[in-house]
C-alpha cells in the first residue's frame, strides 16, 4: 500500500499518525529555536525543553520499530505501549498541546506552531475514536509487520 493508498482510506488514524510526524519536527525545531532564544523571557527555556520532550515521546509513540530497536527501559516500553488506541493517542497529544498553549502566558514565541499542530493531532485522533476506526498504523512509518520483521 502506498502513501497515497493510506491516504484514501479517510482512516483518520493514518491522519493523525502523519500529524504526529509534522508536530514531531515542529516540536523538535520550536524547542531548539526557543531553547536558544538569549533575549526571550527566561519560561520560555522550559517550555522549550518541554517540547524536546514532546519530541522524543513522539518519535517513539508513532515510530513503533524504534521501541524494538532502541535500548530504552521495561518502564519507558510499557508506558509508550499504554498509548495505542484512538482515544489515548488524543489524551496524549492534548495534553502535550495544552503544554504549549500554556507557553502563550509567558510570551507569544515560535511554540504556538507546535500547539497548533499538536492540537490538530489530538482532533485526528479524537475522530477517528469518536468514529469508531480501529487504529491503523502507516506502514511507510514501520507498522502494520515491519516491527514483527525485526524481532
Amino acid at each position: 500500500m502506498t502513501l497515497k493508498d493510506e491516504f484514501a482510506t479517510r482512516n483518520f488514524s493514518i491522519y493523525g499518525q502523519w500529524l504526529g510526524i509534522l508536530s514531531m519536527i515542529l516540536c523538535f525545531a520550536t524547542g531548539i529555536a526557543n531553547f536558544f532564544n538569549l533575549f526571550g523571557h527566561f519560561l520560555i527555556l522550559i517550555f522549550s525543553i518541554l517540547a524536546l520532550v514532546s519530541f522524543f515521546v513522539i518519535i517513539f509513540i508513532e515510530v513503533p520499530l524504534l521501541l524494538r530497536i532502541c535500548p530504552t527501559s521495561a518502564t519507558f516500553d510499557a508506558a509508550i505501549r499504554r498509548v495505542s488506541t484512538n482515544y489515548m493517542r488524543a489524551a496524549t497529544y492534548a495534553g502535550m498541546a495544552l503544554i504549549q498553549w500554556l507557553s502563550l502566558v509567558v510570551v507569544a514565541s515560535s511554540l504556538i506552531a507546535a500547539a497548533v499542530v499538536l492540537t490538530l493531532t489530538a482532533a485526528c485522533y479524537a475522530a477517528a475514536g469518536i468514529k469508531g476506526q480501529a487504529f491503523v498504523g502507516s506502514k511507510t512509518l514501520g507498522g502494520a509487520g515491519v516491527a514483527q520483521m525485526i524481532v
